[in-house]
Formats: C-alpha cells, sequence, structure tokens
C-alpha cells in the first residue's frame, strides 16, 4: 500500500468514527473533537419523533436557516441513532433529549449556526456547551413557552407543526421509540 492510499484510509476511518456509522447501521457515536459536515442526502423538510410510551410529536426542519444542522439530525434520525434514547432535560419551560450518555454531557462537538428564528413556543434548537461557537452534534430541545432569550444564543432549526400536548406531557426518562425524516 503506497503512502498516498495510506493516508485516504485514515482520512476515511477518522470520518466513520466522527460521523458515526452508514445509514443502514443502527446506533452511532460520539466524539470529542469537531465532527465533520455531514454528506447530503434526501431533503428533510419534517420530524416525527414517536415515544416509547405512545403519542409523538412533528415538526418542520428549516435547512435554510441552518443547513448543517438539520442535515446532521436528519441523518442521525435515518441511521436510528436516537432510537430508545432518553429525555434527560424537562423543565417548565423546555424537554431536552438525544443524549447517547443520557446524562446531558454526550454527543459530539459541531460548529453552530445561529440564525434570526425566534425561540417561540414549539420552536426546535440544539443544545450547546459554554463556548458558543460550538453545538452538541446530538442533543435536541423544543420550548414549551416562548423562549425569547434563547434567541441568537442557540441554533433553531425547526418548528413544532402538531404534539405540543405531548411535548407537555413528556417526564425525564421517557425514551424516543424513534423519528422519522420526510
Amino acid at each position: 500500500m503506497n503512502r498516498r492510499t495510506l493516508l485516504r484510509t485514515a482520512a476515511a476511518t477518522v470520518v466513520v468514527v466522527a460521523c458515526g456509522p452508514s445509514a443502514s447501521t443502527p446506533g452511532g457515536t460520539a466524539t470529542k473533537s469537531p465532527s465533520p459536515s455531514p454528506t447530503p442526502a434526501a431533503p428533510a423538510n419534517k420530524a416525527t419523533v414517536e415515544l416509547a410510551k405512545g403519542g409523538s410529536f412533528t415538526f418542520t426542519l428549516r435547512p435554510d436557516k441552518a443547513p448543517q444542522t438539520v442535515a446532521r439530525f436528519a441523518q442521525k434520525s435515518r441511521s436510528a441513532f436516537y432510537d430508545n434514547l432518553t429525555f434527560h432535560r424537562v423543565e417548565d419551560w423546555v424537554v431536552q433529549g438525544g443524549d447517547p450518555l443520557g446524562t446531558g454531557t454526550g454527543g459530539d462537538k459541531v460548529p453552530s449556526e445561529y440564525n434570526d428564528l425566534p425561540f417561540k413556543t414549539g420552536a426546535v434548537g440544539i443544545a450547546r456547551g459554554q463556548d458558543p461557537a460550538i453545538n452538541n452534534g446530538a442533543q435536541f430541545f423544543v420550548v414549551k413557552k416562548d423562549s425569547d432569550f434563547l434567541n441568537s444564543q442557540y441554533t433553531n432549526f425547526g418548528q413544532l407543526t402538531s404534539g405540543i400536548e405531548v411535548v407537555m406531557a413528556i417526564k425525564i426518562g421517557d425514551r424516543i421509540k424513534t423519528i422519522k425524516i420526510e
């Protein structure tokens, strides 16, 4: 194997490890360094989250405002990454889930995509840590009431279109059965 082939193979391995397995393999991996941008797939305009306890909620996706975030969320959803993960944070104003560790500390690091979408009731965003330039690549949240203090501080990538009553009834530990992307 020549040096060029070896380097290509190593780079491909790094991408697979950072982004998780292909869409045909359930699960995913969490990484500590920023992940590359996802490869474009079929357009993603709507997501439906089905809960293991029953019930679902649907939201529009906004690839026009957060293209990499939507592509990453759609890829993870299609690969069953979120299946059986929990909602680990539930407060009077927000529900948050999608952490592969279930503790609020898991998920890969990816660049932030701020936009002008307001965090009104039903807005869907991506979690982040202390560094505003870095988003969490897995954890997402839905606001249960207007949360304008999040505007321009977190990436907003969707808006609830149905199932607000399901979101309001989510409890800590409730499991995601699956997320369907259309």
